[in-house]
């Protein structure tokens, strides 16, 4: 069995060619982010894209005109995201700092965390961590919107060698997961070709996953209030590797002092 890392590493291969290897799942993530956001985006004037990636969503938000704020622990990703926003000629503030830990200068009035990113904290233990940064980082009244892999995705999913080429690129993902200790993980093998000759990089890439309960233990603990969930299947169908039952969407409110119940 593949033995698991002591802590998470910051992504670089990945970083780079992230955008070209998961491109195509923005537009159906973006219909699912509409779907549970969209009536409350009118009030939403802060934002926080936590394990923000190369920034695409950041950048959207901030093209909206709401203050934004992204922050990732890759240095290659948040070189990045300050390459995108630059580039798109908006303002966003670039934060490199671990999710289950980071401090913003203010509180804002929505913290998301899309593409199973909360999945990639290294223990158990780190969903509870993250929840109290994330309340910590939240107005009283904010939403806190995510997504996570679930045990069923482990299971059906983190099975098989998946293999994808581009010109000049080929990327093999070998996977395997413990249904014991709730962890899957990937060996990422990257060839790059320069010039004539293909270069080879090695990238391992490792996941954790909780129960419903789990998840939902954690947000109360925390001191979120309403929490509501949405399955994947009500956004995404026919694709080849996930199905009903793999992802979770939770949206979760902070407990507003000012009114009973949150």
């Amino acid at each position: 069995m593949r033995p698991f890392s002591a802590d998470v590493r910051p992504y670089h291969w990945l970083a780079i060619y992230y955008d070209l290897f998961f491109g195509s799942l923005v537009p159906w993530m973006a219909g699912a982010r509409e779907h549970i956001l969209g009536g409350l985006m009118g009030k939403v004037e802060s934002v926080c894209d936590l394990a923000c990636g190369t920034g695409t969503l950041a950048v959207d938000f901030a093209q909206k005109g709401i203050k934004t704020y992204a922050v990732d622990l890759s240095p290659d990703f948040c070189r990045l995201a300050r390459a995108k926003a630059r580039k798109a000629g908006v303002k966003v503030r670039v934060m490199r700092a671990d999710m289950r830990s980071f401090e913003l200068p203010e509180q804002v009035d929505l913290v998301t965390c899309q593409f199973d990113a909360l999945n990639h904290v290294p223990s158990k233990t780190g969903l509870a961590q993250v929840a109290k940064s994330v309340v910590r980082a939240l107005r009283p009244g904010g939403y806190f919107w995510f997504d996570v892999n679930t045990r069923l995705a482990f299971k059906e999913t983190w099975v098989h060698t998946w293999w994808r080429e581009w010109p000049g690129i080929v990327i093999v993902m070998r996977n395997g997961n413990d249904s014991a200790h709730d962890r899957a993980w990937t060996d990422v093998e990257w060839f790059i070709r320069e010039d004539r000759l293909w270069r080879r990089h090695h990238e391992h890439v490792e996941e954790v996953c909780w129960s419903g309960a789990e998840v939902r233990r954690a947000l109360r603990d925390a001191g979120f209030g309403h929490i509501h969930t949405w399955d994947v299947g009500q956004f995404l169908r026919n694709d080849p590797f996930v199905r009903p039952g793999h992802r979770t969407f939770y949206l979760a409110r902070k407990a507003n002092r000012s009114v009973a119940g949150g």
